[in-house]
């Protein structure tokens, strides 16, 4: 089969290579990818994460396809189901399996980092982790459930957003954010986004502001009592912005550092707003089964699509100043 593999990190060795197609153990299934997200975790895992395994390597954190075989004692998959693929493998006995984190998973990692990912044409995944889509979901929407929706979809979750407050989403014409303003609007929440896009109204923000006066914008909006939950995927550079944004006992959530993982924290700000912040990773696979049930209601902006062939422009592209809305790998 065909695989976008590289034996050396960087962008410049990834290269279209003939691989062996795997073979469905006990538990497994095959899937034939039909479609690959392209997001900030491959690009690490092709430039910059240490220790990759296995080298070669096959990138692709996010994707979705068909069942074409189902190993031995298969249990509820099909041949032919439509499926996404939750993206992190857990052994399902540890005790964050048993509290339903199984993105925790004391044995876990993620497909695509520590294992072979979905940029080739057929992976085998475990069984449990192939969720059968609504036929009404696009191969896109399907691709971007395991990074671009479940990330936001679980802090939002997380930060237990309710009917009437106020968020304020960074970062909103992102991969993460054009969801989050989704799964805030979806609560009940006022929905500032916080872009350089003119209105991300379409995506459900009530309010759209610029970076550059976010704070004194969310204030006026407020009329000075500030969020009750503000989402950080975007780290060092908007920090200092992000936590005065937050009102009192109200919640903040980061999960990225794309501008860097350096802060400073005033730490009377924290207790004398009766503040909470949390970090958030990944979501938990009752998450993805729900988000997988509700996909064909959510919206998605593509931006570009590219041929396995050309994976190394769809790496560059991530970082375009251009770039409005997903890059995509067609895959099949």
């Amino acid at each position: 089969m065909k695989a976008l593999i590289f034996d050396k990190q960087g962008t410049e060795n990834l290269r279209v290579g003939d691989v062996e197609k795997p073979d469905p153990k006990d538990g497994e299934v095959l899937v034939k990818v039909a479609m690959a997200g392209v997001n900030p975790i491959d690009n690490m895992v092709i430039n910059a994460i240490p220790g990759i395994k296995p080298m070669p390597h096959i990138a692709g954190a996010e994707f979705a396809g068909i069942i074409e075989e189902v190993g031995p004692s298969g249990k509820s998959a099909k041949k032919g189901d439509r499926v996404a693929i939750f993206n992190r493998y857990f052994d399902g006995t540890c005790d964050m399996c048993a509290k339903g984190m199984e993105m925790l998973c004391r044995n876990g990692y993620i497909t695509g980092v520590m294992s072979n990912g979905g940029f080739a044409e057929y992976i085998a995944v475990n069984e449990r982790n192939a969720i059968k889509i609504p036929d009404a979901t696009s191969w896109e929407m399907a691709a971007s459930l395991p990074v671009a929706a479940l990330t936001p979809y679980h802090a939002v979750n997380r930060a237990d957003l309710r009917k009437g407050e106020t968020a304020v989403i960074l970062g909103a014409s992102g991969n993460t954010g054009r969801f989050a303003l989704q799964f805030a609007k979806e609560k009940g929440a006022r929905v500032i986004a916080v872009s350089r896009k003119q209105s991300m109204a379409e995506f459900g923000a009530d309010d759209t502001v610029s970076s550059e006066n976010a704070l004194e914008k969310v204030k006026e909006i407020t009329k000075g009592r500030m969020a009750d939950f503000v989402l950080n995927s975007l780290g060092e550079k908007f920090w200092n912005e992000s936590f005065l944004m937050m009102g009192s006992n109200s919640r903040l959530a980061t999960f990225g550092t794309l501008t860097g993982p350096q802060v400073s924290l005033d730490l009377s700000g924290v207790y004398s707003k009766h503040a909470t912040i949390m970090g958030s990773t990944g979501g938990s696979m009752r998450e993805f089964r729900e988000l997988a049930s509700k996909s064909p209601d959510y919206k998605l902006k593509v931006w570009k699509k590219f041929k396995l062939e050309e994976g190394q422009a769809a790496i560059k592209a991530l970082s375009s100043s251009d770039r409005d809305g997903r890059v995509m790998l067609q895959i099949s």
